[in-house]
């Protein structure tokens, strides 16, 4: 018995021993983990608890010339509640209070609003959803609401942020502002993304229950640099014009896209560009920038980069005469016809033009350069017409003019390069061209932006870029503009005159896809008008082109797209645009005066009753209303000319009143 109970005790002491190493070497390795490798473990539980959430900076803005907002980042916040973090004696006292704010803001009951915060904090809810996609306004409203105004701590409201880009304008020049996002990056936005996007900030966040994470605090660990913002050239009082002349002549002609751009002749300044592309349901909206890609052939709108080669080369001179014959002619076995049906006979060099034969201009040019065509070729090089703009916005079409040698060229290519046909050039390429002819020779780069800005300070300006001084000579600057000016006053673009304004430049109807099998029986063309404004000192140039119009309806360029130009023109005038100073007219206050103290009498009187404010100016009625304690909602801008609640109700404060304005 006495060795059985020493077998015993003996290996009870052993089981202690074990249990004593094993203890002690519990205590060890609790000892190396937080001293010989506790940097590492925390590090790790880090890793896995926290980590650091990128805080978007504010992209720049995009602003017009005159300072209109193209595009802008705006905030938006996502509201969230740690339903369990509040005091309880807090809470009870409080909960009506900030279900009745939230019922308010955002709809639902006050009893919905409470049961679902209630329910939350009965299931420890620390990351309870409340709203998304708040303003500003909003967001500073909420955050004052009962409970929530105590913080994160203490009152469970988390307030996460986030940038939205929106365009003021909506769709109106979208391709040339652009964008830089999951779409790509084209446009002015996507050109100056390296100013526009600003510097990211970090803010850290702790992992909770069901894989959410929570702002570990108020505090960022590095606050976000806002960008830079981006001052354009584009006029919006132009770009309206623009946009919607363009918009009516192709819903009109049923046309499958069109572009119309407006630069300033002196500085190159793109002032409007519009570029729309119909949808499968026959609306149109800014689908590609075809003024900036979209290669073609621009047909008659050449004759005139034709006429200046042949003036500089001093083969033929604007008198020199031409025998169109009867509108057919047979060159290299090939028949090349005019418009006019019996031909326009024997005329010169100038009339050929202003009448656009195409016969004209291949025999000019056939005739003077067949021998030699590099030496014409040649000379549309030295204009630069075979080169690329360099612009910063992406994606510039190539122009195309070939040579002796290529693959395009034969017996045929140099005639058809009179007349427009057998090389492309883009619209934009095509009215630098014109846009030098109106500056006296000088070629300038178009121009989109003007300066970079931070915080209303200048970081960076754009000054105009000269291409080349002068293209050719002022002597044929000055022939060839006398001709863009009689085409208008009597040539194919006649339809087109008046007697109120100047306009000079040339039509162009251009045949396209003319190589498929069915365009005799579906014909298809190209309509454009390119010129300047006025004639003698001008200050835009302007192209329009029309691609594929309803041929039933008509295709000729001064049909199509003339009219467009002009109307640009025209309100451009109107407008006070081109005339800079009116002499004689003082601007007459005593109105103003006037009415400023009626509508102060007004309020000052303890009106009951709701006043007629049809005819007074917008801003003037909005804040008669709002100061007899009504909520004016307004359409539209200028003078009022309806309003919702007619005049002599009783006025009850708080009261929406709707307000038409124009």
């Amino acid at each position: 018995m006495p060795v059985t109970k020493k077998n015993i005790l003996n290996k009870l002491y052993i089981v202690f021993v074990f249990i004593a190493l094993f203890f002690i070497a519990i205590i060890f390795k609790m000892v190396d983990i937080q001293v010989a490798h506790g940097d590492k473990y925390r590090s790790l539980s880090e890793q896995l608890t926290l980590r650091n959430d990128t805080i978007l900076a504010n992209k720049g803005s995009v602003f017009s010339a005159d300072g209109s907002l193209l595009a802008t980042s705006m905030s938006q916040y996502e509201i969230r509640m740690d339903a369990y973090t509040v005091n309880s004696e807090v809470f009870e006292k409080n909960i009506q209070s900030l279900a009745d704010s939230l019922s308010k803001m955002l709809g639902n009951t006050p009893n919905h609003w409470e049961q679902k915060i209630r329910k939350a904090r009965t299931h420890k809810n620390r990351y309870l959803f409340i709203a998304r996609r708040l303003g500003y306004n909003d967001y500073m409203k909420i955050k004052h609401f009962p409970i929530f105004n105590l913080g994160m701590y203490k009152g469970g409201f988390i307030a996460e942020q986030s940038t939205v880009r929106v365009h003021p304008l909506g769709k109106v020049a979208e391709r040339t502002i652009g964008y830089d996002d999951y779409r790509g990056a084209p446009g002015i936005e996507g050109a100056y993304r390296k100013y526009l996007r600003g510097e990211h900030g970090l803010r850290k966040k702790q992992k909770i229950a069901k894989g959410q994470w929570k702002p570990i605090s108020d505090n960022n660990e590095k606050e976000p640099i806002d960008g830079k913002d981006i001052v354009t050239t584009i006029d919006v009082n132009i770009q309206d014009i623009a946009h919607h002349s363009l918009l009516r002549q192709l819903e009109y002609y049923n046309a499958d896209h069109g572009c119309v751009v407006v630069m300033e002749t002196k500085t190159g300044e793109i002032k409007a560009i519009s570029n729309l592309g119909r949808t499968s349901k026959g609306t149109y909206y800014e689908k590609r920038n075809y003024a900036i890609y979209e290669t073609q052939e621009p047909g008659s709108a050449f004759k005139l980069m034709s006429l200046v080669a042949a003036l500089e080369a001093k083969v033929i001179d604007t008198g020199t005469i031409v025998d169109t014959g009867e509108g057919r002619y047979k060159m290299h076995n090939r028949f090349i016809h005019d418009s006019k049906r019996g031909g326009y006979g024997k005329i010169s060099a100038a009339r050929a033009l202003e009448v656009s034969s195409n016969i004209g201009f291949a025999r000019l040019i056939d005739e003077n350069f067949g021998k030699n065509p590099d030496a014409f070729i040649s000379l549309l090089k030295k204009m630069h017409l075979h080169q690329k703009l360099g612009l910063p916005i992406k994606g510039e079409g190539t122009p195309t003019i070939p040579a002796p040698g290529d693959k395009k060229w034969s017996k045929n290519a140099l005639p058809s390069i009179a007349y427009g046909y057998n090389l492309e050039l883009t619209p934009l390429q095509t009215l630098t061209f014109y846009n030098a002819i109106a500056n006296d020779g000088e070629m300038v780069k178009p121009k989109f932006v003007k300066e970079i800005r931070s915080w209303n300070n200048q970081v960076e300006t754009f000054g105009k870029t000269v291409i080349d001084p002068q293209i050719c000579s002022k002597s044929t600057i000055k022939k060839v503009r006398e001709i863009l000016k009689n085409v208008v006053v009597r040539g194919t673009g006649k339809k087109l005159y008046s007697k109120n304004f100047s306009m000079a430049g040339k039509t162009g109807t251009a045949r396209t896809e003319y190589w498929m099998k069915d365009w005799e029986t579906n014909r298809r063309y190209v309509s454009s008008f390119t010129g300047y404004f006025p004639t003698e000192n001008p200050k835009y140039s302007c192209i329009v082109v029309i691609s594929k119009p309803k041929v039933q309806k008509g295709y000729y360029g001064a049909d199509v797209s003339g009219p467009v130009f002009k109307d640009i023109a025209q309100k451009i005038y109107t407008s006070s645009h081109i005339i800079n100073k009116i002499n004689g007219i003082e601007p007459n206050f005593e109105s103003v005066k006037t009415n400023f103290e009626r509508y102060y009498s007004i309020i000052n009187k303890g009106v009951k009753a709701i006043p007629n404010v049809k005819g007074m100016a917008g801003m003037d009625a909005i804040s008669l209303l709002e100061n007899l304690g009504l909520k004016v909602i307004f359409q539209g801008n200028g003078k009022v000319i309806e309003q919702s609640i007619p005049e002599g109700q009783k006025i009850v404060k708080g009261t929406a009143i709707k307000l038409k304005l124009a």
